[in-house]
């Protein structure tokens, strides 16, 4: 009986030792291994051995990127005003040892060291350049972090400024100029719209006129040219038909009626050859009745 509970005191006491000896570290942790109170190695992820009530483990650390928001610091422009900023950073551990040796808390000192430092940054600033410069901000923010933080085993991967807020009083006053200068710009549009159309109603009615003009130059021209060949044609029958004085003579007695017609025609002039041509017709009328 002595034996046996002696076997299952032996049996206990190994697997307590071999449960304390095998410790698995998950993926992307580490685990800092100290063996009688001294650094001895760090655990990556997978299984491994230890000596038990020899060697002792420091908690777990995360070797991921992790992110954290600060909540909003209140921070003095150049132009000495108060404003709230919110930051969010982007870090990583690079080096467990460093990481647990080298800072007591590092989460607390990023903190810490990004409110001093944007004080620093934003101080030199003045408020409209601020809130038009993040970018600046974020990469200076960035570098004064990462060269701090480098000895801790923590590389500081991104900074980002989440909200920057200024006094109500500034807010309104900014609000009213950029409602000035929406309106401004607004007015300056719409009188330029009104300039270009009315250069387009001008430039249109400058095009139609000229049009116009074209239009009637070539109308007076074809007609003057409709005219003359007409004259032309009337001209060369005549030659060609090789009128007499007396067909002349009747032409001229048909035409007199319209002659007459107009109310201004108060005197007529007889042509001398047209008093020959009568007289003629006449002698010829007489021979004829004869």
């Amino acid at each position: 009986m002595a034996g046996l509970i002696v076997i299952l005191i032996v049996a206990v006491l190994v697997l307590t030792v071999l449960a304390r000896s095998i410790r698995i570290v998950p993926q992307a942790r580490a685990r800092v291994v100290e063996r009688l109170g001294r650094y001895n190695r760090t655990l990556t992820p997978g299984m491994a051995l230890i000596v038990p009530f020899i060697d002792r483990l420091r908690p777990l650390i995360d070797l991921r990127e992790q992110v954290v928001s600060f909540p909003p610091q209140p921070v003095i422009t150049e132009d000495n005003l108060v404003v709230n900023i919110d930051t969010v950073i982007y870090f990583q551990v690079t080096d467990a040892k460093a990481a647990s040796y080298e800072i007591a808390n590092y989460l607390q000192a990023i903190e810490q060291l990004t409110v001093t430092t944007l004080r620093n940054v934003i101080g030199g600033i003045a408020l409209e350049k601020t809130l038009t410069s993040r970018d600046h901000i974020n990469t200076t923010l960035r570098g004064v972090l990462d060269e701090a933080t480098g000895k801790w085993g923590i590389r500081v991967n991104r900074v980002e400024l989440k909200a920057i807020d200024p006094p109500a009083s500034i807010q309104e006053s900014m609000e009213k100029q950029m409602r000035a200068d929406r309106e401004k710009r607004a007015a300056i549009l719409q009188a330029e719209g009104q300039k270009q159309a009315a250069i387009l109603t001008a430039e249109g009615e400058k095009q139609a006129a000229v049009l116009r003009a074209q239009g009637q130059r070539e109308a007076t021209i074809l007609q003057a040219e409709g005219q003359a060949k007409a004259i032309d044609t009337v001209f060369t029958a005549i030659h060609e038909g090789k009128p007499d004085p007396q067909l002349l003579a009747y032409q001229y007695v048909q035409a007199l009626p319209q002659i007459a017609a107009g109310d201004s025609n108060k005197v007529w002039i007889i042509p001398a050859e047209f008093q020959r041509a009568l007289g003629r017709i006449g002698r010829d009328e007489d021979k004829d009745v004869t």
